[in-house]
């Protein structure tokens, strides 16, 4: 079977949430499944010497209108939150003991996580908003309304070292493998860094390298 397609992803990164939302069909055209990835952009930035987009002069204001006019041409729902960027530390440590314990149900609370950010504008960094997207894609294979404790374990379990660590190594892992921003794509041993970068994965996997 072929690998995979890695998508390194940041939950605060706008760019990352429109390639979540092409990304499955675009691997499923080509028999692929899709390795979510986590990471935190902040870690990678520091060793890049890079910054956050609305940081940087000139850079912030194009990408706020980039960001918007992607979106309007992918036709995917989109409104820029308030605030961004934020930190995804916990939402990122949920994300990593759902793909331990309940792996059938991460993408769904992936998708869930940056739609209520970027479409909803609630703030993912508050555990309620956490806790209400996991009881939702816990709801589809809980559906007696049993799925609160499960939601509250795994929010409880972010607090864990087990689960610190796991994310620490993550990131790190993410940076040895050369990701420097999100989203980030690796097939096949190929990077494509970008949302933009899609149309050249596609056409990767349909007649190989170019």
């Amino acid at each position: 079977m072929p690998a995979p397609i890695e998508f390194y992803f940041d939950f605060t990164s706008p760019y990352s949430y429109l390639a979540s939302e092409q990304i499955d069909d675009l691997a499923a055209r080509h028999g692929r499944t899709v390795d979510y990835r986590p990471t935190l952009l902040g870690a990678a930035f520091r060793v890049s010497g890079q910054r956050p987009l609305p940081e940087i002069p000139l850079k912030g204001d194009y990408s706020r209108r980039d960001i918007a006019r992607s979106a309007r041409y992918a036709g995917i729902a989109f409104a820029l939150p308030d605030p961004f960027p934020i930190a995804t530390v916990q939402a990122a440590r949920a994300c990593l003991v759902l793909q331990s314990q309940y792996p059938a149900l991460a993408t769904a609370y992936i998708h869930g996580v940056f739609r209520a950010y970027f479409v909803q504008g609630r703030n993912i960094t508050e555990p309620a908003v956490l806790r209400a997207v996991l009881c939702d894609v816990m709801r589809d294979v809980l559906p007696d309304g049993s799925a609160g404790a499960p939601a509250d374990a795994v929010l409880a379990a972010t607090a864990g070292e087990a689960v610190k660590q796991r994310l620490k190594e993550a990131v790190d892992a993410s940076i040895a493998r050369g990701v420097f921003g999100a989203p980030y794509f690796i097939v096949d041993g190929e990077p494509f860094w970008g949302h933009d970068r899609l149309a050249h994965i596609e056409r990767w996997l349909q007649s190989g390298p170019f």
